[in-house]
């Protein structure tokens, strides 16, 4: 790394592109004070750093949080100033309350209440089975209000859900061997995503365009809290910039994945949660995987957390060894 590309910002790149963009991110020192300068327009106190997340974010003492794009994510900046009024105060578990937004020399950002509480992959391996199964059949009851909610306008800022699968599927063999399936799997990718996609009452009330998809039902992006008997509960959820218009089946993915995690009684609590009983959803297995292998950020070495998942010699014996 070359002195100047250590050196603070002055001023935004206009035409910066991904791989710049991804270097940048990893070096808060560089972009600290842009997001302080735009703070200071809302508080006087202290601004901090989080330690991930696809903008640039500061913590603006307790109550705000600055989020920066770059101009090639405003479609993702635009999505989420419109989906945060829209699960605002009506879910059981608060999302941050949109307060403005703005445009920093030629990047857009909103400003968003802070959230209190503390991320769900910290505490997620201490916690028993019992505290684990009733946070997922809670995570089921939030995603279902969520999926209830109207889409409207909302559909006309997300692409069109056929488009993003065929897009999807163009990429997906180049995705899955950059990010490590297995040899003996690639040789069977494309014949296996051509299959059905989940469909039928297990997509959603698809009463039009199909529902708003948070993508965010995932450890990294939920807060608990302890509740009145200890145990943790959800106190919070946010980061909707990557959501999409589609089947509710692509939202169910993350908690199979990251909290479920195989364990037939963490499923059957998700889907209790969501309203499914646990007969109304084995025989999309497959189409379930499908849909895993095509989601904007596949990358099974992460998202399957079962030992030995990688010797399964079929995506049918993938997908039992996953959801069983």
């Amino acid at each position: 790394m070359s002195k100047t590309d250590a050196e603070p910002l002055t001023h935004l790149p206009a035409d910066i592109g991904i791989a710049e963009f991804d270097a940048l991110h990893d070096q808060p020192e560089r972009w600290r004070g842009v997001i302080e300068t735009i703070a200071a327009r809302y508080s006087a106190a202290p601004v901090t750093q989080p330690d991930d997340g696809t903008a640039l974010v500061g913590l603006v003492g307790d109550e705000l949080v600055i989020k920066l794009y770059p101009p090639f994510l405003r479609d993702h900046c635009e999505f989420e100033a419109a989906v945060l009024p829209r699960l605002h105060g009506r879910l059981g578990v608060p999302t941050p309350a949109l307060l403005d937004r703005f445009e920093h020399q030629g990047w857009p950002g909103h400003v968003m209440t802070r959230l209190t509480g503390t991320p769900l992959d910290r505490v997620w391996p201490s916690l028993d089975e019992p505290n684990r199964c009733a946070l997922l059949a809670a995570l089921g009851r939030l995603a279902a209000e969520v999926h209830a909610l109207p889409v409207q306008d909302i559909a006309t800022l997300a692409p069109a859900w056929t488009d993003f699968i065929e897009r999807q599927r163009a990429g997906c063999l180049r995705r899955q061997t950059r990010t490590g399936l297995p040899e003996h799997l690639l040789a069977q990718l494309e014949a296996f995503i051509a299959g059905p996609l989940p469909s039928g009452p297990l997509s959603g009330p698809l009463s039009g365009p199909g529902v708003i998809l948070t993508g965010e039902y995932t450890p990294f992006n939920l807060l608990v809290a302890p509740g009145a008997s200890g145990e943790m509960v959800l106190s919070g959820m946010f980061d909707f910039g990557d959501g999409l218009v589609g089947p509710a089946a692509y939202d169910w993915l993350g908690p199979l994945c990251f909290l479920a995690a195989g364990h037939r009684a963490r499923r059957e609590a998700f889907f209790s949660g969501y309203g499914l009983a646990p007969q109304d959803w084995p025989a999309q297995r497959l189409a379930l995987l499908r849909l895993l292998l095509l989601h904007r950020y596949s990358a099974l070495k992460a998202q399957i957390a079962c030992p030995g998942w990688q010797q399964a010699a079929t995506f049918d014996e993938l997908a039992a060894l996953a959801w069983p």
